[in-house]
């Protein structure tokens, strides 16, 4: 951030402006300015490579009507993370499919699912999940990504889904 290749010198200047009150620390490795920072930015710093994805873009969408007091995001791990009042929940997902890029759409400082990807990694992580409402789903844009999980029997839960919202 400054510049400065000597890393002890560069905590000492962490510590001096948190103690300041011109930076926050927001956990280890992690700091803002203020307290405005965007939530969905810091949950994909904490564990990268990461995107948000799951029920955060599903509730979104409006594919689920269930409100959840957390961020979901795609992770190589596993684990909630509590920052301030924010619940930070990741959950693994293969290393092929994380660091594919096909869905994943760039945001300010972030990247996020599709809701057609959101849709498939929800599927591969719980087979049986329980979608409110499958009409704002481009069925074609799932099937495209889909290809790239090389997973036959989430092949076939799409084609279940699918029955099931033309019923």
């Amino acid at each position: 951030m400054w510049g400065e290749k000597n890393e002890a010198a560069a905590r000492v200047r962490l510590r001096y402006y948190v103690k300041a009150g011109q930076l926050i620390r927001i956990r280890r490795g992690l700091y803002t300015k203020d307290k405005n920072y965007n939530k969905f930015e810091l949950g994909t710093k904490i564990y990268t490579p990461s995107y948000i994805s799951f029920e955060t873009v599903l509730a979104k969408s409006g594919v689920i009507f269930q409100f959840y007091n957390q961020v979901f995001v795609a992770s190589y791990v596993s684990r909630s993370v509590k920052v301030g009042n924010e619940t930070y929940t990741f959950r693994r997902i293969r290393d092929s499919i994380l660091t594919n890029h096909k869905g994943i759409e760039v945001k300010e400082n972030y990247h996020i699912a599709s809701l057609e990807r959101a849709f498939l990694d929800t599927i591969f992580v719980k087979r049986n999940y329980h979608f409110d409402n499958l009409s704002p789903i481009d069925w074609q844009k799932v099937y495209d990504i889909m290809q790239d999980y090389k997973n036959k029997s989430l092949e076939k839960a799409i084609l279940a889904y699918r029955k099931l919202s033309t019923e």
